[in-house]
């Protein structure tokens, strides 16, 4: 599984077009995503103190874009899409609120 954080918002203005786009595909070649081991980093670092947030849970297997996993040189690799998410490979949207001191932890059932 890989994960996409987005604002509910975003993820709600996909819906009738049947993929998902975010800026950095336009502007970066690429939408970002985690693994699920990558989630409370990347939360905390790209979304802190955000609210109404959502992880979008994403078989690769279902996915039309092609998937590469980009980094530095021997350091962490994220997965990043090469296109629009199409949303028949979205296989659960679990709401990502963040705790009291505006930081995130890994909601149950991301696996």
């Amino acid at each position: 599984m890989i994960v996409i954080i987005t604002n509910r918002a975003r993820w709600l203005e996909a819906h009738p077009t049947g993929v998902f786009v975010t800026t950095s595909l336009a502007g970066e070649g690429f939408i970002h995503a985690s693994t699920p081991e990558q989630v409370v980093g990347s939360a905390n670092r790209h979304f802190a103190g955000q609210h109404d947030l959502v992880l979008l849970c994403i078989d690769p297997a279902r996915v039309r874009a092609e998937i590469r996993y980009e980094g530095r040189p021997g350091g962490t690799q994220y997965p990043h899409l090469y296109g629009p998410l199409n949303l028949d490979a979205v296989v659960a949207v679990l709401d990502l609120p963040a705790g009291p001191d505006g930081s995130f932890s890994l909601p149950e059932g991301v696996a």
